[in-house]
């Protein structure tokens, strides 16, 4: 489990207030992929051949799974580390950069907001190109599509966490955690590592 400290000492700028209502999980909207090529278009209009491979992850990116109306997208760059590549690019295309995980894959999320302006809710999250953890998220997404149980497990799950109370919304995502690993392991039983640069 994430403790407040590592939650907050990754965050880039202001540090989120406790989490004061119960996570929202709303049933599938068919809306949600198009929405995620709005979001790709700009990005690759941002970043250019920069964007090496980019995706729609997450429950928004499965077909029939309820989820928090946020649109997951995960980019891949040469190098996440190298941040003037690709940042001030995404800055500029309207996307904040929130969260900067340098021990963890060198993973960098960046934010939209409909209570800050933007048009709706986007988590985008960037890894190096060739990163393990990239590929276990779009492996994760696939393997949902295609076994109704193992959706139907990970369906149950989201909806029984999200009528609990939580202090911060990654206490949500950890609460998950042991049901994802078990259909990552079912999934993609072999994980390669990342890239060293």
């Amino acid at each position: 489990m994430t403790t407040d400290d590592e939650i907050l000492n990754v965050i880039v700028g202001d540090k989120p207030a406790p989490y004061s209502v119960k996570v929202v999980v709303d049933d599938y909207n068919p809306d949600w992929p198009r929405w995620y090529e709005e979001e790709a278009s700009r990005i690759r209009s941002a970043l250019g051949p920069i964007a090496v491979r980019l995706e729609h992850v997450g429950s928004t990116s499965v077909p029939g799974l309820p989820a928090k109306p946020i649109i997951d997208v995960i980019l891949a760059v040469p190098d996440s580390s190298i941040e003037d590549a690709y940042v001030p690019a995404l800055v500029a295309a309207g996307y904040d950069l929130h969260i900067r995980e340098l021990e963890w894959h060198q993973h960098r999320v960046f934010y939209n907001r409909v209570e800050r302006g933007h048009r709706r809710d986007v988590n985008l999250h960037v890894y190096t190109e060739g990163c393990a953890e990239y590929d276990a998220c779009v492996v994760f997404r696939d393997w949902l599509r295609t076994h109704p149980e193992d959706l139907a497990l990970y369906r149950d799950a989201k909806l029984e966490l999200s009528k609990k109370d939580w202090k911060y919304v990654q206490n949500y995502a950890d609460a998950k955690t042991p049901v994802i690993e078990t259909i990552k392991t079912r999934a993609a039983p072999t994980p390669t590592p990342c890239p060293k640069h």
